[in-house]
């Protein structure tokens, strides 16, 4: 064994080791681009050959990630991507970054991590590194991808290497890349860790080294509930704070001028992306194996999938007020995508609030500067027609690149719920808060 770790600690020392990643998406192509821009030779595995051929023509695939980068990514760097499963052999290091979503009864949907697991296992040799990056429950990488890969007859630990390093992505986040989050990692072997270790090391300015699998794979879900219970506790607020007449937003600014003891989370429409929305009913499933139960947790996730319900209904208040209807209303969505500045729509509460409101007759258009189209439904301009036109328009996702001083002048009605119209002086629109 000790001459396959040397073998791969030097090849990873001197940026020989050539690096695969499963699944090129929103984890994936960043990490991928970051290994790459260090002098790794990287090769991205995905089953959409769509995106595969995407990527190796240099095509900006995400908003958030320049044109410039991709091209890069294969012109300057070396990196390509592939359909071909079978070229996992000539990989040295693997990192899996696939989706973990839910299924239809709120269970772990591991086909993903399984899917991607086998394809590795059925080309998988002596000396590679495996890494899991996949957001998950405590227990999946001992549990599920381990014996998988030692379908293979090689033994984890010993002629192959496994770890855990949940991925800290965080879209469009200028502020913080992936070289500049600190990395996470667990092994299932203490040489197992050594080897993450020194290979993210390439990439990142600090890497946390912890005692086990089980300890990485709880701490990406901590970081997330701990977002979703705060979230949910200041959308309750919103609610309470509303039917006094107070305005949550103020009462955050002014709560968050303690030096200590407090950290401003915000109120919205209700929870997107990959994660938080996710991740609480991910433990709380884990919890029952144990005997236990997450209660707290759970009603988190419950507070928040309900504020699309609510934002819905506070819509229909508002026309009752004009004496209008939903039924047969024009309402413009504003943003579409789950948070400001992306085209991530995953598990965007937006989508549900356009359903919510097409059910009740609503007439839903949208506009989103990133995102062209939502199933048959594209993109509208802003300008001051359609603006007029519509009898309610309702702020989800507060993109930068929007003209809310236009939507002030010449809309009828607003319901914001991100607070962005504060930031427009005098606006002619009746704007409600919700």
């Amino acid at each position: 064994m000790g001459g396959l770790i040397d073998e791969l600690e030097k090849k990873i020392k001197d940026k020989k080791a050539k690096i695969g990643i499963i699944g090129m998406g929103y984890v994936g192509i960043p990490l991928g681009l970051e290994f790459a821009g260090t002098g790794f030779s990287v090769t991205g595995f995905d089953k959409d050959s769509a995106r595969v051929k995407e990527i190796n023509s240099g095509k900006q695939v995400m908003k958030h990630i320049p044109a410039k980068s991709m091209k890069e990514f294969v012109k300057k760097n070396n990196g390509s991507s592939t359909t071909e499963f079978s070229e996992i052999r000539d990989m040295d290091c693997l990192i899996i970054c696939v989706p973990t979503p839910l299924d239809e009864h709120e269970q772990p949907d591991m086909s993903y991590i399984e899917s991607a697991s086998k394809e590795i296992g059925k080309n998988l040799r002596k000396g590679q590194l495996i890494v899991l990056e996949s957001t998950t429950y405590p227990g999946t990488t001992r549990e599920i991808v381990k014996p998988i890969l030692e379908k293979s007859k090689l033994e984890a630990g010993e002629d192959f290497f496994l770890a855990y390093s949940p991925e800290r992505e965080d879209p469009g986040n200028k502020e913080f890349s992936v070289s500049a989050i600190p990395k996470v990692m667990g092994g299932l072997t203490d040489n197992c860790l050594r080897l993450t270790s020194n290979l993210y090391k390439n990439i990142v300015s600090e890497t946390v080294e912890v005692s086990s699998l089980e300890t990485a794979e709880a701490t990406k879900l901590m970081e997330n509930i701990f977002r979703a219970v705060n979230i949910a506790m200041v959308n309750e607020l919103k609610l309470i704070l509303s039917r006094m007449g107070i305005n949550i937003w103020e009462v955050i600014d002014a709560a968050k001028t303690k030096p200590f003891g407090f950290m401003p989370f915000y109120p919205g429409p209700g929870m997107g992306g990959h994660c938080i929305p996710i991740d609480p009913f991910y433990l709380s499933w884990k919890a029952k194996e144990y005997n236990t139960e997450a209660k707290f947790i759970e009603l988190a996730g419950e507070i928040n999938r309900k504020m699309t319900e609510h934002i819905a209904h506070r819509i229909g208040r508002a026309l009752n007020d004009d004496k209008k209807s939903i039924r047969g209303s024009k309402i413009l969505i504003v943003g579409v995508a789950y948070k400001k500045d992306i085209d991530d729509m995953r598990e965007s509460p937006a989508l549900r609030i356009m359903d919510l409101l097409k059910h009740k007759g609503a007439k839903i258009t949208y506009h989103d500067p990133n995102v062209k189209n939502v199933g048959p439904l594209k993109s509208l301009d802003l300008t001051q027609n359609t603006i007029n036109e519509q009898d309610a328009i309702v702020i989800t996702t507060d993109h930068t690149n929007i003209d809310y001083k236009s939507l002030g002048k010449h809309a009828k009605l607003i319901v914001d719920t991100r607070n962005i119209m504060a930031t427009v002086k005098n606006p002619k629109a009746r704007v409600i808060r919700a």
